[in-house]
């Protein structure tokens, strides 16, 4: 598994990782579970990577660039909104933000 961006977190990451892992190859993949059961170490992983960006200043820039990203992606949606239909299938929150998103052509 891969390190963390901030190494004060690697044991809490790995711990999440590994509970991750286990619980989606073994209960979501089979479909014997809908719910995250590794919630509490993910939380626990994003409040210390949170505060380890903070503590390096890192966090306003990715504010910045969120911020961005959003306006730079209203703005191509706009351009292609008359072709493209985006459809939100729920997902793990830990795999893509909290929700995939595909994209499919409109047929007309």
């Amino acid at each position: 598994m891969s390190a963390s961006l901030a190494p004060e977190c690697n044991e809490t990451k790995e711990r999440y990782d590994s509970c991750f892992l286990k619980w989606y190859s073994e209960k979501f993949l089979r479909g014997h579970s809908s719910t995250d059961e590794c919630e509490p170490l993910f939380t626990q992983y994003k409040q210390c990577l949170t505060k380890a960006l903070k503590a390096k200043g890192i966090d306003t820039m990715l504010d910045e660039a969120r911020v961005n990203g959003e306006e730079k992606d209203a703005e191509h949606m706009k351009r292609k909104s008359s072709k493209v239909r985006v459809q939100a299938i729920p997902f793990s929150p830990h795999i893509v933000g909290h929700h995939q998103y595909t994209m499919s052509e409109n047929i007309l």
